[in-house]
């Protein structure tokens, strides 16, 4: 007889096990159940306004102005796309357009203020509002600021080493464990701004052609070696963006030298890889069509 108690005691244990699969014990040993659903975007895009946009100095069909645009509809496409995949009034991302350091140009700080969305911070009417007329909206007014920066030739640059040592924590990551924190950067990978020339030793705050001239990268077969050996980057000054992914997009080498491409891209890998960066990936400028199946894939 006790047999068949045993017997019948296992089966309501395996029963129970069964149905407690989509469950975990939380710190407290508690019974939680599994979040499967993804993590709610929090798209940060970083736009270098440049000289790279300049359609006299860097002519190029699609120019690179219209790419940007292209690239960032796209993005906002994908966003409201999220929206609908969660159902619009579930979703609570985030996406925004900053440059850094802010433009002088207080029409274009007006115009950026417009790119900046906060889901989880709007009600149900504002967000069907949202996703009428985000794509619309990011793509109107970030042609006015393009426009009125090609207009002005007035190259401020982006500081994209100073923006990842002051700021990019409090710009692009969230604590919150329910968000993806993804920070997309459009620049030609060439970095510097006039406010940013550190060095030490064979470190600095910027990637310029000098550098791959005074050190004999160009054109040289042991560029990796000659890297490597010297330990020449970008200056680091922190190593804790475990919680970014970080997404490089139009990276445009010096048509005489195409292995600036390649050295461009192992400087900011080597630079990514000492701020303990989650993800990431740097890719070459390409018509929209191409780098659009790239965002996807980095999206996913």
């Amino acid at each position: 007889m006790n047999k068949y108690i045993i017997f019948f005691a296992l089966a309501i244990m395996v029963s129970c096990s069964s149905g407690n699969k989509n469950k975990v014990s939380n710190a407290n040993g508690q019974q939680a159940e599994k979040i499967n659903s993804p993590k709610q975007y929090n798209i940060t895009l970083l736009l270098d306004l440049s000289d790279r946009i300049d359609k006299d100095k860097y002519p190029v069909k699609p120019e690179h102005y219209e790419r940007d645009i292209a690239n960032v509809k796209f993005i906002s496409e994908l966003f409201v796309r999220d929206m609908e995949s969660r159902g619009t009034f579930m979703a609570k991302g985030k996406m925004k357009v900053i440059f850094s350091p802010r433009p002088q140009d207080p029409n274009v700080n007006i115009l950026a203020e417009k790119l900046n969305v906060d889901l989880s911070k709007m009600n149900n009417k504002q967000k069907k509002n949202i996703h009428d007329n985000l794509v619309t909206e990011f793509t109107d007014n970030l042609g006015k600021i393009y426009d009125l920066s090609i207009s002005s030739h007035k190259w401020v640059g982006s500081d994209i080493w100073r923006f990842f040592k002051n700021d990019v924590k409090d710009y692009c990551v969230e604590n919150n464990p329910d968000y993806r924190n993804i920070l997309i950067i459009l620049t030609d990978g060439y970095i510097y701004h006039v406010d940013s020339k550190d060095h030490v030793g064979n470190r600095f705050a910027y990637i310029l052609p000098q550098i791959f001239t005074n050190y004999n990268l160009r054109n040289n077969p042991t560029w990796e070696q000659v890297i490597e050996n010297k330990d020449i980057g970008l200056i680091k000054k922190r190593d804790d963006l475990e919680n970014l992914e970080v997404l490089v997009l139009e990276v445009s080498p010096s048509p005489n030298y195409k292995n600036d491409e390649d050295i461009i891209k192992a400087l900011l890998a080597k630079w990514f890889e000492e701020m303990n960066v989650k993800r990431y990936a740097i890719y070459n400028s390409d018509l929209p069509n191409y780098t659009q199946q790239r965002i996807t894939d980095f999206l996913k």
